[in-house]
This record gives structure tokens, sequence and C-alpha cells, in this order.
């Protein structure tokens, strides 16, 4: 879905992806990040709320998908400050995405 970004061109935004398989809304979200990802490419990762022991189903287990965007350097996503998060949920389009990016992005 999102190919390799040479090294010297460091990402500004990481946006991580709360899903789980078989969910049709995840699949659409997962083809408005890609849309995002031609024009203004992104670190991404994925978190599959389903997965044993994973620390994220009480949290978003009937709202996937849920992003979180935040600046590539901040520290890795945690439950303890999900509250604090840039997000999105259940249906997001690729402007709405984009605009969060932006918000994003100005944070210091």
């Amino acid at each position: 879905m999102f190919a390799t970004r040479r090294l010297f061109q460091p990402f500004a935004t990481r946006v991580t992806l709360f899903t789980r398989p078989g969910c049709g809304l995840c699949d659409q979200g997962k083809a408005n990040l890609s849309q995002v990802w031609d024009r203004r490419p992104f670190a991404y990762a994925e978190e599959n709320v389903d997965a044993q022991g994973s620390k994220w189903r009480d949290l978003y287990d009937f709202d996937v998908p849920v992003i979180h965007i935040s600046r590539s350097e901040a520290p890795p996503e945690d439950v303890s400050t999900a509250s604090k998060a840039i997000k999105l949920m259940h249906r997001f389009t690729p402007a709405e995405v984009e605009a969060k990016m932006d918000v994003a992005e100005q944070k210091i």
C-alpha cells in the first residue's frame, strides 16, 4: 500500500491505523489513507485491536477504524495518552486526514 521513501527525506507525520480483519470501514479508511500517501507521504503503523494481548481492544473495540496522527518523532502511541491524540474515527476523507496532518505538524 505504501512505498518505501528515501532515508534522507524524513516524514513529517506518522499515521497509526487501529483496525481489525474483515472490517469494511477499515478497508475504506486504508483506501483513503493511500490517496493521502500519494500526495503527502507519511510514516505508517497499523494496530490490530483483535490481536491477542492488544492493549487497544478495550479502548477501540467498537470504534474501528480509528487513526492517530502525530509528528513522526513523537513517542509511540500509548493507551494512557490516547485521549490527547489527534484522531479521526469511523469514516474519514483524505481531506480530513490532511487537515489533521497540518495540525500535527504545527505541534511542537
